[in-house]
């Protein structure tokens, strides 16, 4: 593509402007390189992305090309949580995508290499690197080490819920302040199996990300490594012409999605997922998820799910080490093509699992199902998704009256203040895509139930989404939301709602007929948002169950 700008004697005036950056005509003569970097100094998990840069930089110089750097953005989850700030989160998905095509494309990039961490960067250059489609590698910053509390390893999930236990009254103000100082010990992306490290991971099943790039931490000079490495790969693609559409196919989607069950990844994988695989013009539907994980055991349980971090699945063997496990039981499509120009049956088959407590073998998983659970019934008539690895057993099935709330702020209020009983199903709406707008994630209402003690006897539903840092019966992206119709509108405060995990099926207690006489009645509310980004995005995004793309 560069060629274009050093062939002939009308780019000259391009060439002008490389002159103006300090651009050699040496450094033009080689391919370009643009190095999409998320770096910023107000996300820990990209606070380290300069430096990952620079190595980048070296390897893509050191392979003969030349590097370029321009910036794409980061909203810190954690920090957004629980106010308005949340309503920008996910709705950076489709900017980032949208802002590194129009760089990418502007400026005849022969190639790309990505620099994301947190939660929506990645999903957001995947669907960059997909439609652009120049030869692309993905190098991530790693995730945080786990912090300690009390002798025992923590996470930012355990700093949410320590407030819940602070208003509970089991945890003083002291207690809070030392989780407050302690959980989140180094840059990098939060130390559990959140969003972040889910997607991380998923980029070396889905071929666009070299081994380790998922989990090894922040904080580690193999990390440097990985970088120069990946900026050395990128060379090796533009020379080979590999493309991302010759490594993200539906086959490749498809072992994301069972290395995702395996794993026991954020529920956000359900929103991403099928945002990348449109991009592919693969039309992705959520409920492929069950067929995978009947066949697709869960072999991880990393925090929140359970007493593991990222830094103890790298030491096992990471990534490859579970993918290994699974070709081996015929689940994966080992043909598939990678950026290191081989197969992923290539570069899994000598991966071995060090360690059997963290990454279970196949003949002794945790369950004999995956991760994720899609639920589908008269509240959800396009499906739902849960995390199935980090319900406990006793929530699987649970049946109880609704506590409607019309926002996430009047929820937590009620949780905090003693308001809800064991059994309740608390249900939170108008916070989807539309309704939110942008669909907000919940940990603040989810962490205030676990703190609260009623993690194994309270259920949440929403058409908003969860927090990878989320655990319980947390059920989300209920679809259609409520804000166009959807039947989660109609519910009312003491309705039965009945949750079935294991045969995938949520619904309340009514007739079609009662059901109906509700809709005569209900009428659409004023947009929350009338202004701006987000009131462009509520009228262009999609439901949950299609990723919450824009059309």
């Amino acid at each position: 593509m560069s060629k274009e700008l050093v062939s002939s004697i009308d780019r000259a005036p391009a060439r002008s402007l490389f002159n103006a950056l300090g651009i050699t005509d040496e450094e033009l003569r080689k391919p370009l390189i643009g190095i999409v970097c998320s770096y910023n100094e107000i996300v820990p998990g990209h606070m380290n992305l300069d430096k990952i840069a620079e190595a980048v930089k070296l390897g893509v110089a050191e392979a003969g090309g030349t590097p370029i750097l321009f910036p794409a953005i980061a909203v810190c989850d954690g920090i957004a949580m629980g106010h308005i700030g949340m309503k920008y989160s996910l709705v950076t998905r489709d900017l980032i995508a949208d802002s590194t095509e129009a760089m990418a494309i502007a400026h005849q990039f022969d190639g790309l290499v990505m620099i994301p961490n947190c939660d929506k960067n990645v999903p957001g250059l995947l669907m960059a690197a997909a439609r652009v489609n120049i030869p692309t590698t993905f190098v991530s910053g790693g995730p945080m080490l786990a912090g300690h509390v009390g002798g025992k390893k923590r996470s930012l999930s355990s700093m949410f819920e320590a407030v819940g236990e602070h208003a509970a009254g089991t945890l003083s103000e002291e207690g809070v302040k030392e989780y407050e100082c302690n959980v989140c010990p180094t840059c990098g992306s939060c130390s559990g199996m959140y969003t972040a490290n889910s997607m991380n991971c998923l980029t070396e099943a889905l071929g666009m990300g070299l081994q380790g790039n998922g989990t090894i931490p922040a904080v580690y000079s193999e990390r440097i490594k990985l970088a120069k490495h990946a900026g050395m790969a990128v060379m090796n693609l533009v020379e080979k012409n590999i493309r991302p559409r010759d490594i993200i196919t539906k086959d490749a989607i498809l072992n994301a999605l069972t290395v995702d069950m395996a794993l026991g990844c954020s529920t956000n994988s359900m929103l991403h997922i099928p945002a990348i695989a449109h991009e592919i013009g693969f039309d992705f539907d959520i409920r492929m998820a069950n067929e995978i994980s009947e066949k697709t055991p869960n072999l991880c349980h990393l925090a929140p799910a359970g007493p593991t971090y990222m830094e103890d699945l790298n030491e096992a063997g990471g990534v490859y080490a579970v993918m290994n496990q699974l070709a081996k039981a015929g689940l994966l499509h080992t043909d598939c093509m990678t950026i290191t120009g081989n197969t992923i049956g290539e570069n899994i088959k000598d991966v071995a699992n060090r360690n059997p407590e963290v990454i279970r073998p196949m003949d002794n998983p945790y369950t004999k199902t995956g991760g994720l659970a899609v639920l589908s019934g008269n509240i959800a008539l396009d499906g739902s998704v849960v995390k199935r690895s980090a319900v406990v057993p006793e929530m699987l099935v649970h049946e109880g009256p609704a506590r409607v709330f019309e926002s996430e702020e009047d929820a937590i209020e009620a949780i905090l203040g003693g308001k809800i009983k064991e059994g309740d199903v608390v249900v939170i709406r108008y916070e989807g895509p539309k309704g939110g707008p942008g669909m907000r994630e919940m940990l603040n209402p989810t962490s205030a139930i676990a703190g609260m003690g009623l993690g194994s006897s309270v259920a949440l539903i929403t058409d908003g989404r969860f927090s990878g840092a989320s655990r319980g019966a947390s059920i989300g992206h209920i679809s259609p939301e409520a804000a166009v119709g959807g039947n989660i509108a109609l519910i009312e405060e003491g309705d039965i709602i009945k949750i079935d995990i294991p045969n995938y099926s949520i619904n309340v207690d009514l007739t079609d007929e009662e059901l109906e006489k509700r809709r005569a009645k209900w009428q659409p509310r004023e947009p929350k948002v009338k202004t701006g980004y987000l009131a462009r995005y509520a009228k262009m995004v999609t439901s949950g169950a299609k990723g919450a793309i824009l059309q």
